[in-house]
């Protein structure tokens, strides 16, 4: 089994089909063989999408509670060290990079744990690149 680092750009769009494309659906289908790794910002990064989009009407409760189930039943782990981290290696690489400090955080743990990233976000795909971290389905 292979791992990656799965950025939050990704997983919205597997929510809101408007946002969905090739790239996206091919991540999802690759977690039937594969582990992907999210820093501990991740499951808030999640549900303030959720609830930012039933808000605005473009979900509701009870879809949400489903994509949830689905979230849960993927080989999805949280990178528990992240937070050690967010004061020194992650505040640096943001400032290095340009990149928010959510960004730099999905960077950082590709970098630390040495795994590609799967994002759709340019300038986190730039300060990849930059890094030499390589992008999944590049």
């Amino acid at each position: 089994m292979s791992r990656f680092v799965l950025d939050n750009s990704v997983v919205m769009a597997w929510y809101f089909e408007d946002e969905a494309n090739a790239y996206t659906s091919a991540i999802l289908e690759s977690l039937a063989e594969n582990e992907a790794l999210v820093p501990t910002i991740w499951p808030l990064e999640v549900a303030n999408v959720l609830l930012v989009g039933e808000r605005k009407g473009r979900s509701t409760e009870a879809r949400t509670s489903r994509f949830i189930a689905l979230l849960d039943a993927l080989p999805i782990r949280v990178d528990a060290a992240t937070s050690q981290r967010a004061l020194s290696g992650i505040l640096t690489l943001a400032r290095e990079q340009r990149l928010s400090a959510y960004d730099a955080a999905y960077l950082e743990l590709a970098m630390r744990e040495g795994v590609s990233l799967a994002t759709q976000d340019k300038g986190l795909r730039r300060a990849a690149g930059v890094c030499g971290v390589g992008l999944l389905g590049a």
